[in-house]
């Protein structure tokens, strides 16, 4: 699959004010490893090549366990190995990126919400939302993964 455009050359004022809003999520107070496994996840929902490529790859630089990091489409089954806060995002993740497939169930949105507080929720469904726009870029435009540019 060819690259089409190069989206942060044809829209670098958009791409900036996505850059804030990474940088506000960056700065929010969530984990860097929690958000990268949240944007993971996103991407593996939508099946982002380039962006399941970079997040794993930061997840790996951050220490994340690799038996860990081959569970994440699967977390439901491998529950021992994720934390319950990571569970609780993973189960918001899930429920956000699949949004036009029925609403967020209570369940989920109450676990979300005990484990971050409102603060916290809002910023982790900020992050969710600006992966789910990074994995409509990045699909639509081909964007090359990191290991496919190496090949």
């Amino acid at each position: 699959m060819s690259h089409r455009i190069d989206y942060n050359k044809a829209a670098p004022t958009a791409m900036k004010a996505l850059g804030g809003v990474y940088g506000y999520v960056m700065t929010s107070g969530l984990s860097p490893a929690l958000v990268d496994l949240v944007y993971l996840r996103t991407s593996q929902i939508n099946g982002c090549a380039y962006c399941i490529d970079m997040h794993s790859r930061d997840l790996v630089k951050k220490g994340f366990d690799i038996e860990k990091l081959v569970l994440v489409p699967v977390w439901p089954e491998a529950k021992g190995l994720f934390s319950e806060t990571e569970q609780a995002a993973l189960a918001w993740t899930e429920s956000v990126t699949r949004i036009a497939e029925g609403a967020a169930p209570d369940e989920v949105y109450e676990a979300a919400l005990d484990a971050f507080g409102e603060k916290g929720l809002a910023d982790l469904t900020v992050a969710i939302g600006l992966m789910n726009a990074y994995n409509r870029l990045g699909i639509s435009f081909h964007a090359t993964p990191a290991a496919v540019a190496k090949a």
